[in-house]
């Protein structure tokens, strides 16, 4: 089947948008290789300017994301449901089209404690986190654990909806004209009320499908916004690279799989200079 213009359009930006990311997430390496090199060398760090301004580059890209995604997504909808412009192995990890929010929380927590596995007690690292930190953390844990069970409520309730009177009525309607159980005389006012009923179904499903969409995006971004503002632009730096890196290496190892037939090859290029 051929993309609707919708999915090529979103398609061609995607991978344009992926592209981005990775330039972004080299800059956040050597931002990284920068610290560590200032901590091991005990050299005069840069302003947190620099940090800041990287971190609104990537915070600045993630919403252009969603801008996009939500205009594309008013025309049509069903196509984020289904993307075509990402691999199964990508697909098989989404929540309601993106990113499951306390993923990244729980990806933080492993940063945390792999640092302190490592005994790094540099300045500005994942694991110098402040008390105040750690409990506002926890505390954006359960504020978005919530906001998640509100979201899945609200997909259940769109779920159900679809048995609602005018779908059955609709269902009826469209049985008994396949059936030809109706008379002519009937027959020209059974389709256009078979038309009017489909109207209003698809419209209220559509609507259901992008409230939820919203619903689930605007939590993945006040994940993001939560914990950015809880770490130092310093610590921020190393928790956006992390993140960008599991998303570019997803992607790479959904094609690698989607080419070689479900194998795929593991390069462990910047994973070493950032996980150590």
């Amino acid at each position: 089947m051929n993309p609707t213009q919708v999915e090529q359009k979103f398609s061609d930006f995607h991978e344009k948008w992926i592209r981005k990311l990775e330039e972004l997430f080299q800059q956040l390496l050597l931002a990284v290789n920068v610290h560590k090199r200032i901590q091991s060398e005990h050299v005069l760090p840069p302003e947190n300017n620099n940090y800041t301004a990287l971190v609104n580059k990537l915070t600045t890209h993630h919403k252009e994301y969603y801008t996009i995604k939500w205009a594309a997504a008013h025309v049509n909808v069903v196509a984020f449901f289904a993307p075509v412009w990402i691999t199964p192995l990508e697909n098989s990890y989404m929540w309601i089209t993106g990113w499951k929010p306390s993923m990244f929380l729980k990806l933080l927590d492993s940063l945390i404690m792999q640092n302190q596995h490592q005994i790094c007690t540099s300045r500005g690292s994942l694991v110098d986190l402040s008390e105040e930190q750690l409990k506002n953390i926890e505390s954006l844990r359960l504020k978005i654990k919530n906001e998640e069970g509100r979201v899945e409520r609200e997909v259940e309730r769109q779920q159900v909806a679809i048995a609602d009177p005018n779908m059955v009525e609709l269902a009826k309607l469209v049985s008994r004209t396949c059936m030809n159980t109706i008379n002519i005389d009937e027959s020209g006012c059974t389709m256009s009320k078979v038309g009017g009923l489909v109207e209003v179904a698809m419209k209220n499903v559509m609507s259901g499908l992008e409230k939820v969409m919203k619903m689930a995006d605007c939590v993945r971004l006040k994940t993001l916004k939560g914990v950015l503002d809880i770490l130092s632009p310093e610590q921020s730096v190393h928790f956006l690279a992390a993140t960008s890196l599991i998303q570019i290496q997803m992607r790479k190892w959904g094609k690698q799989r989607d080419v070689n037939g479900g194998e795929v090859e593991v390069s462990l290029e910047n994973t070493t200079t950032l996980f150590n």
